[in-house]
């Protein structure tokens, strides 16, 4: 079984170019983060006539969550149980599907802004909810994992330059501390090898030239149980779909299961 993460940063503006990296990639499963879409608008046909099914939970802003699999939907639970919300309403960040062997969950974690902004403070409460509703699963025995966009780069070897981000958000040791408590719960953090370069990233910013110089960060994660790592054959950043016009600023985490 092939299992990817990829914010695609609008469906409906990478809309092409997700249903010819899907027909290329032979992936399975697909976890998709910023749809940017409301779920009436979600492209479900033109992908059905790839053979996916749909998840989605989006309301038609920033955010929005999706998994595409062509192995089955099942078990859908839209949003995050315990969602703390942000200025009072929950937001469309997360989605957990079974599909065939594997059960997923597909999150877009907060950015969190600023460090001491209310969206800071946010996203840490909302990491919190996340390793509470995925504890259960964690440690159970099906293969089980948490991928998506987590807007915290885990170690500094994550950053092309940790200095570039001295006193940012992403990259504090609260926000790394969630990480390790998510880990806690019985995750282990599914490291991608580069297809080019050093180290693995998987956002570059469009500014600056970014991407040709590789000034990236490695934020798009999977996060899985013993029985899926255990299964974990090959797994790498698909470097080359952030290439080209009309490119989202992430690159897809693809990972291959013998499940």
């Amino acid at each position: 079984m092939r299992i990817a993460t990829w914010n695609v940063n609008s469906i409906t503006a990478r809309l092409p170019r997700l249903l010819a990296w899907l027909e290329s990639s032979g992936t399975d499963v697909l976890c998709l983060q910023e749809a940017k879409v409301a779920e009436e608008q979600f492209p479900v046909e033109a992908l059905r006539e790839l053979g996916y099914e749909s998840a989605v939970h989006a309301t038609g802003r920033w955010n929005g969550v999706a998994v595409l699999s062509r192995v089955g939907l099942e078990d859908v639970v839209k949003g995050l149980p315990g969602d703390p919300g942000y200025d009072g309403a929950p937001e469309a960040r997360a989605l957990s599907v079974t599909c065939g062997p594997v059960r997923v969950w597909s999150v877009y974690v907060p950015n969190g802004r600023e460090v001491g902004h209310p969206h800071y403070a946010y996203k840490l409460q909302w990491l919190d909810a996340l390793k509470t509703a995925v504890a259960g699963d964690a440690a159970g025995g099906r293969p089980f994992a948490v991928l998506g966009d987590y807007n915290i780069a885990p170690a500094d070897d994550d950053v092309y330059d940790r200095a570039a981000f001295e006193g940012s958000t992403h990259v504090t040791p609260a926000e790394r501390a969630a990480l390790a408590a998510l880990r806690e719960t019985g995750l282990s953090d599914v490291v991608p090898r580069p297809l080019k370069y050093d180290h693995p990233f998987t956002y570059w910013d469009y500014r600056q030239l970014c991407f040709p110089k590789n000034r990236g960060m490695r934020i798009d994660l999977v996060y899985g149980n013993g029985p899926f790592t255990g299964a974990v054959k090959d797994a790498y950043v698909d470097r080359e779909e952030r290439k080209g016009k009309g490119a989202s600023d992430h690159a897809p985490v693809v990972v291959d299961l013998d499940v």
